[in-house]
């Protein structure tokens, strides 16, 4: 078993919570329920009632009743747009195909400087990588979540999309080294192999699976990934240094996903 560490944010344990199982719920989940189960992952109540009002002022989201009457919450549109199209990413079960690249160039006014800082806070978190000032470069595939992502933030008059293959004089090998820091994310996959490595070779080595103990550890391996797939665009593998961390932390993601998943949501009541 593995301790939560400040890694794991109280607010971003309950989305990843939705994503995993909340979602799935036949109605709202009750607070007293969201209480029991955030406890799983040592998350104190107060936690869970401050952090769920903050999702709730970000309209991801919304109060709702139960069938019996009890308070609860329940996901936005938003917030189901945003895990349908995360599942892509962090469910995939295949390695990348090299379908080209999409280019995203924007021009925000000096007046609206705000929105620029925003634009590339979004554009980094989407995995996009920085080919030049004002123009960012990510693998053709992102092309659909970023349209969706700056249209629900009303970012997309400033942003123009392009489609097309690398011609420049730089070997695309060394260009991707200059668009995206490689070793720093790298780093991010061993820290994810370092964790959560060890707690697959423990499960891999018990003859049952207890609803409760996989829940937990799912919920806090789905955690530490989810993230992931966000840093790291998913690169064609010709591209990346040798020994690449990825499909190993990706492996091993799966394997826990295999393995806790479904006994977890015994214990999750979905």
């Amino acid at each position: 078993m593995i301790s939560v560490s400040d890694q794991h944010a109280p607010r971003s344990l309950i989305v990843t919570f939705y994503g995993a199982y909340g979602r799935f719920a036949p109605g709202p989940v009750p607070v007293a329920e969201l209480i029991r189960l955030l406890a799983a992952v040592d998350v104190d109540a107060p936690s869970v009632r401050s952090s769920v009002s903050r999702l709730k002022r970000r309209g991801l989201l919304v109060p709702a009743r139960t069938t019996t009457g009890a308070a609860g919450y329940a996901l936005s549109p938003d917030a189901r747009q945003l895990l349908d199209d995360g599942d892509r990413r962090v469910y995939a079960t295949t390695p990348p195909k090299d379908e080209g690249w999409v280019l995203a160039v924007f021009s925000v006014p000096e007046s609206e400087r705000q929105k620029r800082h925003l634009l590339r806070s979004r554009l980094a978190g989407l995995g996009f990588g920085t080919a030049a000032p004002g123009v960012w470069i990510a693998p053709a595939r992102l092309y659909e979540e970023t349209r969706h992502t700056l249209e629900r933030l009303r970012l997309d008059p400033y942003v123009d999309f392009f489609r097309g293959d690398h011609l420049g004089f730089t070997p695309t090998v060394r260009a991707v080294a200059r668009w995206w820091d490689l070793t720093a994310i790298a780093g991010q996959h061993e820290a994810f192999l370092e964790r959560h490595a060890p707690v697959l070779q423990g499960w891999e080595a018990r003859p049952t699976t207890p609803p409760e103990d996989a829940y937990r550890d799912y919920l806090l391996a789905l955690d530490s990934w989810r993230h992931l797939p966000y840093v790291d665009p998913g690169l064609p593998a010709e591209l990346l240094p040798v020994d690449w961390p990825g499909a190993r932390s990706a492996a091993v993601f799966r394997a826990l996903h295999e393995r806790l998943r479904d006994a977890g949501a015994a214990f999750a009541g979905v």
